[in-house]
């Protein structure tokens, strides 16, 4: 490969990571304070706020599988565009709204812009097999950096006072701001991928039919359903347990910044071991295993600052390892006539599951507590850990002769 193509890549990989970590910005913000916000809007119940913290989710997982197979046929920048400006609407809508069916509507707007997919298939496309390992695992840093800034910057910009608009809605001006700015990255420094033969990529349910009949890619559209109803799950609770420790919202910003830090420094080496000693499957099944450990010990443990503050850190651990993971993996698998079909379909999976975690972890809380809530996720994270002893985890060369083939 010659010195000005992985200069293209790179720049290429480097512009649609910062589109990632912008737009995640725009949706993540709200997590550490959403249940926070009951006082800022009328009618609000933790249920209902549970509600829109998961709405997002089901647009995103009803839109994902048509954004993918849209863009296989008429390309992946004017899918990538059109999803950047219902997230606009959808953050406006938020931003205006006082009445918590008003956040709901915007949230659903936002989730609209369902593009998480067609990144991932672009991102394969302008990428050759020997490097595209690299890439899904720079996206997958990406999105944790996005997720871990979303955490910090979250209580922090909520607690802003400008122009008169304090809280949360704050947040959902500042998304609009950055979607703004995504646009101007997407043309200008996003190259145009490859093109795709027409005749292979056409609208059609073959792709589709074939992503979800491969046996190993269903297991990894069932790992991030898990993942994220999991992590939907957490923050209805997580942050009503540091208010019950005694934490302002504002200061929740140094909580989350100590856990993410000490998380990435932990998953770095693990990701380079896994991949050069061939362990990938036993270090994804020692991260589940953190999570249902971190999230029983949560429902045992008496809530204390530092008790909670310790099991964030062990669940972080493991969420941000398998968040970089699994992304790569599917790419390992997917051809690239089948790329935006089958990521279209991990990214459904993906918003499904956060629009199930929120929506069903709001009910059971209201119902039950942190105990029924935190429990039920445990029994569905150990069904994952089962269901992984199944997993063939593809290494790179194998992935590059299958696509060589194909």
């Amino acid at each position: 490969m010659s010195h000005n193509q992985t200069v293209c890549q790179v720049r290429a990989v480097a512009s649609l990571a910062t589109l990632y970590i912008f737009r995640m910005l725009g949706l993540f913000m709200v997590l550490p304070v959403l249940t926070l916000s009951e006082k800022e809007y009328s009618g609000s119940t933790v249920l209902l706020l549970g509600m829109a913290l998961g709405v997002y989710g089901l647009t995103q997982a009803l839109l994902q599988i048509p954004f993918g197979v849209l863009s296989d046929r008429f390309g992946r920048k004017p899918l990538i565009f059109i999803g950047l400006l219902l997230f606009v609407a959808g953050s406006l809508v938020a931003a205006c709204a006082d009445s918590v069916s008003g956040l709901i509507i915007g949230r659903a707007l936002q989730g609209g812009g369902a593009i998480a997919g067609v990144i991932m298939a672009m991102v394969g496309d302008v990428t050759t097999v020997e490097n595209r390992s690299k890439a899904m695992a720079a996206i997958g840093a990406s999105i944790g950096l996005a997720f871990a800034l979303s955490l910090i910057l979250g209580p922090f910009i909520s607690s802003i006072s400008l122009f008169n608009i304090t809280g949360i809605r704050m947040i959902f001006w500042v998304a609009v701001v950055l979607s703004l700015f995504s646009v101007v990255i997407l043309f200008w420094a996003v190259p145009n991928p490859m093109a795709v033969d027409q005749a292979s990529s056409a609208l059609s349910m073959d792709h589709l039919s074939k992503v979800l009949k491969n046996q190993q890619c269903f297991l990894l559209y069932f790992s991030v359903f898990v993942l994220h109803y999991t992590l939907m799950a957490l923050f209805v609770v997580v942050p009503l347990l540091l208010k019950q420790v005694d934490i302002d919202r504002a200061n929740h910003s140094w909580v989350y910044l100590g856990v993410m830090l000490v998380s990435f420094i932990v998953i770095i080496p693990l990701m380079i071991i896994g991949e050069k000693k061939q362990r990938v499957k036993h270090l994804l099944q020692l991260a589940i295993g953190m999570l249902v450990i971190s999230l029983l010990l949560l429902v045992v443990v008496p809530h204390t600052l530092v008790g909670v503050v310790i099991l964030l850190g062990v669940f972080f651990i493991g969420f941000n390892y398998l968040e970089a993971n699994l992304p790569s993996l599917l790419t390992r698998i997917l051809e690239q006539q089948s790329r935006g079909a089958g990521s279209g379909v991990f990214a459904t999976s993906q918003f499904l599951g956060a629009a199930c975690g929120a929506m069903v972890s709001g009910w059971l809380y209201a119902w039950s507590g942190v105990t029924a809530t935190l429990a039920s996720v445990s029994l569905f994270l150990l069904v994952w850990l089962v269901l992984t002893n199944k997993m063939i985890i593809p290494q790179q060369r194998q992935a590059a002769v299958a696509e060589t083939v194909n």
